[in-house]
């Protein structure tokens, strides 16, 4: 399509509704057809400054792979965005465009940015379809390098590694590859199937994944300083933030994680047949968190059956339009309704989310078993510019609860690994190194990605793991000089 697209609205994707959704746990987005890639490809006005590519972690070729897609060639579009981003599926599913790219789209001057986010799911949905999987490999290097986690920096570090020459084997605690792609992240945002096909692609790269395996406890890590050349910790940033109220060890609280993790696993451990064994069924759920993690919780309930599902937000409620005087360069702070949020209005006839409001106290029954949540109002208040926020006296109401599920983040990365290879943390509980640099105090030893700079999005990790390959690369150069 060489015709410039004049639409100021993004061509639409196809989705299961809001109906059809709740049923299941299959993708909710669709993709793009061919024609409909094109058509939304042409949106893009081939801007020389590139502010697009700038505001992407990885430094993704956008204008020119929209380009490519613009022109037919999906192929070119898929290689033009591997020189930089190795998992292009994951990117196009689960980034947060809005906040990245898209949201400095000259097109998002007047009416909607480019669907960057879709465009780059499509170009590698159709690769994994049709493209060509050849595999040039390098020349052997006789290194060998161990990476010890299966996340998007796990993985992107690997493929950069294994295309240099050298030798990789990927060490994975779960029974899966991914890290928390495959259990902290629904089916219906991210379906399994395309980790498992990244998984094969990197085997037959070369990469060797060794799974159900923890280093530090299951495998000593003087064994992998001893076996490898090199080793690169992409251990994720998994410690999550708990809740300290009291009445917090009644039974019925549960982390986001832990309730997620449980409930993807047993579907795909039974073919999707099989029920958690946390499951919110009967329950009203409450979910402590407003970001994707909680969202997430709120639609996996709803699938599970809950009776009711509410969502506490301490921060105020996002003004629901654009405001009109916000420089452009600068993310819109828009209120925006997810699609768990969709589907609890759908069912419920309200918006699950309460904003500005906490939880006080957890109430049990005589067997310690969860029966009701006491919140309290806040209000927003500034001391010298910086802001606060305040109970409102007189503002407690008790919720009935039989589930309280914690999607407050994560405080870094768990202890016991860089323990084991003894490398340094520093103040906010991830593995130290040099300001610019991915080497920790330990020689053989570096990291990337949530454990070396703290939670993030998946494009973050992507960039340190392609980083970190890099950083380990050239030591490993120097060191058999």
């Amino acid at each position: 399509m060489n015709t410039p697209n004049l639409s100021k609205t993004k061509t639409p994707m196809t989705a299961q509704t809001v109906e059809e959704r709740i049923t299941n746990y299959s993708e909710i987005a669709l993709g793009y057809t061919h024609e409909e890639a094109m058509e939304e490809a042409a949106r893009c006005l081939k801007c020389p400054a590139r502010y697009c590519a700038v505001s992407c972690p990885v430094h993704n070729h956008i204008p020119e792979f929209i380009a490519k897609v613009r022109e037919g060639d999906f192929e070119g579009a898929y290689q033009e965005i591997t020189a930089v981003n190795p998992l292009p599926e994951v990117c196009g599913r689960i980034c947060p465009q809005e906040k990245q790219c898209e949201r400095n789209c000259t097109r998002g001057l007047k009416g909607q940015a480019v669907a960057i986010g879709r465009l780059e799911r499509f170009s590698a949905d159709w690769h994994r379809t049709n493209g060509n999987h050849a595999i040039a490999k390098s020349e052997s290097t006789g290194k060998r390098v161990a990476i010890v986690g299966s996340g998007p920096s796990g993985l992107a570090a690997a493929n950069w590694l294994s295309r240099a020459g050298h030798a990789v084997t990927v060490f994975e605690r779960s029974d899966r590859i991914g890290g928390l792609m495959v259990y902290g992240i629904p089916n219906m945002k991210l379906g399994k199937d395309i980790l498992q096909s990244k998984a094969e692609e990197l085997s037959g790269q070369g990469v060797t994944f060794v799974t159900g395996v923890e280093v530090g406890k299951d495998k000593a890590a003087v064994d992998l300083l001893e076996e490898f050349d090199a080793v690169v910790l992409c251990c994720g940033a998994s410690n999550p933030r708990d809740l300290n109220v009291p009445g917090r060890d009644a039974q019925g609280v549960y982390f986001a994680v832990d309730f997620l993790k449980e409930n993807t696993k047993t579907l795909l451990n039974t073919e999707f047949k099989g029920e958690s064994p946390i499951s919110a069924k009967g329950k009203d759920v409450i979910v402590i968190g407003g970001g994707d993690t909680g969202n997430d919780c709120v639609a996996t309930a709803i699938r599970q059956g809950c009776q009711s599902v509410i969502q506490l937000e301490m921060m105020p409620r996002e003004p629901d339009e654009k405001i009109k005087n916000i420089p452009w360069t600068e993310f819109p702070t828009v209120c925006k309704t997810d699609y768990g949020q969709e589907e609890a209005i759908l069912l419920y006839g309200q918006d699950p989310r309460r904003f500005q409001t906490t939880v006080k106290e957890l109430m049990t029954d005589e067997s310690g078993k969860l029966k009701a949540v006491k919140t309290v109002r806040l209000e927003t208040t500034f001391d010298h510019l910086r802001m606060s926020m305040a109970e409102v006296p007189g503002s407690e109401e008790l919720l009935d609860c039989q589930m309280l599920l914690i999607a407050a983040g994560f405080l870094g990365s768990q202890r016991y690994v860089a323990d084991a290879f003894g490398v340094k943390l520093n103040d906010r509980t991830n593995v130290k190194t040099s300001e610019d640099g991915y080497q920790t105090n330990k020689e053989k030893v570096f990291t990337a990605g949530d454990m070396h700079r703290g939670q993030s999005v998946a494009a973050r990790a992507i960039e340190e793991g392609c980083s970190a390959a890099r950083a380990v690369d050239e030591y490993l150069a120097h060191a058999a000089d």
